[in-house]
């Protein structure tokens, strides 16, 4: 089975036909098409083809299931003996996608 390694958001994910993935938030409705074009690797096959950084006319082809929020991270900053303490959080959003097509 094909996979392919690509790059969204600043990271990196490893996608097969099918799978469904939790990328950083992209633009887009449930149900739109998105194609990502950042493949940095394609295997599965004999040989596998890796890219320089980038492979030319690759790409993987997705479609969007919805938005998700993921855990609260809480970060807490605390100074001893300065009577400081500095408490924050946030819960970072996702989108869900599912791979339909690796090309390339």
């Amino acid at each position: 089975m094909a996979y392919a390694i690509i790059r969204s958001g600043g990271k990196q994910y490893r996608v097969a036909e099918g799978d469904t993935v939790r990328v950083d938030l992209l633009s887009g409705a449930a149900g739109d098409k998105i194609k990502f074009d950042d493949v940095l690797m394609i295997g599965g096959g004999d040989e596998p083809k890796i890219g320089k950084p980038l492979l030319s006319g690759a790409s993987v082809e997705a479609e969007i299931i919805g938005e998700t929020k993921g855990d609260k991270l809480v970060v807490f900053k605390f100074r001893k003996r300065k009577r400081s303490r500095r408490k924050a959080g946030h819960r970072q959003h996702f989108t869900s996608v599912k791979i339909t097509k690796v090309q390339g």
